[in-house]
């Protein structure tokens, strides 16, 4: 089979990518997802590098880097494009506008009864300081972003209208959420189709949990609970895998994030199962499906 990983560069995640596809027989190409040329009426359809994306029997994509609003419609435009046409992809458009959208993701959790925290998202400077004063402690998070970057927590109320003048000047969405005491670590799971195939806690030292910012990852189990939530918020979104994050309270599990292009390197110390190897397997199935 021929098979397209699209991301932004070709690191880490992608070699250990290829090379899973490479013992499964695969054909791959590393391809930069910012270099897309599409064509209407497309002969071909969608191009990178001058190869035809259409001709590939499946399409992994593992990053869809920042960039303006003009890009990223674009980008995401293409990959429907692609999908019409018969094109595998993985995880396909609509899940990943879902849950690049933080509020897109919140609202859809909180529709159909799966728990996660209070949540308020605004563009007016006076609706988002009400919103605080509602919430009272809350996590200040940029609506598109992944690695914990950007995200604030807000306790008082003079800090509050310094980092929302601050959102202002730059035309930004308040995306104020409740803060959750929940100790020193949060739970991460990875869903690839209908199981979660590993699990870890990441524990830090302060609110953030992300590897990226210096958590430290530590292996887990999850409990029944815990992985039914997990479950559950992948059939949701509609994603063929994802990192589901969990934070554990005195009234059960909330979930805070659902990432659909998630990164696994600190997972990856956690388990002796090939993370890798078990993402390929998935699409593959997907593709002769």
């Amino acid at each position: 089979m021929k098979i397209g990983i699209l991301a932004d560069r070709a690191g880490w995640h992608v070699e250990v990518l290829a090379k899973a596809l490479a013992r499964r027989g695969c054909q791959t190409d590393f391809l930069p997802i910012t270099r897309l040329v599409a064509r209407a009426p497309g002969d071909p359809l969608i191009t990178i590098d001058g190869r035809p994306l259409e001709s590939y029997d499946a399409l992994l994509i593992r990053t869809i880097p920042e960039g303006s609003l003009e890009q990223i419609v674009f980008r995401m435009n293409a990959l429907h494009r692609l999908e019409a046409a018969g094109v595998r992809i993985m995880n396909r458009p609509s899940p990943l506008e879902q849950t690049v959208d933080k509020y897109y993701t919140s609202s859809l959790l909180a529709a159909h009864g799966l728990p996660t925290p209070r949540t308020v998202v605004t563009e007016g400077f006076d609706d988002a300081m009400a919103a605080f004063q509602e919430l009272g402690d809350v996590v200040v998070k940029p609506l598109f972003g992944a690695g914990g970057r950007g995200m604030v927590r807000v306790s008082d109320a003079d800090v509050a209208y310094r980092v929302f003048r601050a959102l202002t000047l730059t035309r930004s969405i308040f995306y104020i959420q409740e803060f959750v005491p929940h100790g020193d670590y949060d739970l991460r799971g990875l869903v690839i189709g209908d199981r979660v195939v590993a699990a870890m806690r990441r524990r830090a030292d302060g609110w953030r949990h992300n590897v990226s910012q210096g958590a430290r990852p530590e292996p887990l189990v999850m409990d029944h609970e815990a992985a039914i939530l997990c479950l559950e918020a992948g059939r949701l979104l509609g994603t063929d895998y994802a990192g589901i994050d969990l934070l554990q309270t005195p009234h059960g599990y909330t979930v805070i994030e659902v990432n659909s292009i998630p990164g696994w390197s600190g997972l990856q110390r956690t388990t002796e199962s090939e993370i890798a190897q078990e993402i390929v397997d998935h699409l593959l199935s997907l593709a002769r499906s």
